[in-house]
């Protein structure tokens, strides 16, 4: 597999270079999930918890890059990851899903908004019809976000905490 970079620049001045994660970047994204909130984890993985296990993480690298891509995200100049994204496509290629994480000491820089156009951006690119996003309906910044950038928000099906949100890629 080919390492593909991108990088953009936040609003608030942050520049940011994103790769897909491999196999050998485990430690990194632990790294990544201890800096994350105990709320901001429950809103990733929609379970209450304190750390990420090893098994998620792994299965955050140990997936299918034909279907499934966790990127890394990490400050221009450092080796120090700074946020995650997941695009998950269905077996027929029209959905695509996404999940963001950011290190709770860079919250607030526009670094989950970058990563979303990014995740969009990756969905169309590769054909899909939409892209999705389960959120907690208490998770107001990703909710706005979203929001922002053209995603619909409907209920979840069978759970009231949940709210799903849809932004249709071809017209």
């Amino acid at each position: 597999m080919s390492e593909q970079k991108w990088s953009f620049v936040t609003r608030e001045g942050l520049q940011v270079s994103v790769r897909i994660a491999g196999s050998d970047d485990e430690a990194l994204l632990v790294e990544l999930f201890d800096h994350v909130s105990p709320q901001d984890l429950r809103f990733r993985f929609l379970s209450a918890m304190k750390h990420a296990s090893r098994k998620q993480i792994a299965e955050l690298i140990g997936i299918d890059h034909g279907t499934i891509k966790s990127y890394i995200a990490f400050a221009r100049d450092a080796a120090t990851p700074i946020a995650t994204a997941v695009l998950a496509c269905d077996a027929e290629k029209k959905r695509a899903e996404t999940a963001i994480s950011v290190r709770s000491d860079f919250k607030g820089h526009g670094l989950g908004w970058g990563l979303l156009k990014l995740m969009v951006q990756e969905a169309e690119r590769q054909g899909m019809e939409k892209i999705e996003s389960i959120e907690d309906r208490s998770n107001y910044d990703a909710l706005e976000i979203e929001q922002k950038l053209g995603f619909e928000t409907y209920p979840y099906p069978d759970d009231q905490r949940l709210l799903l949100l849809s932004k249709p890629l071809v017209a």
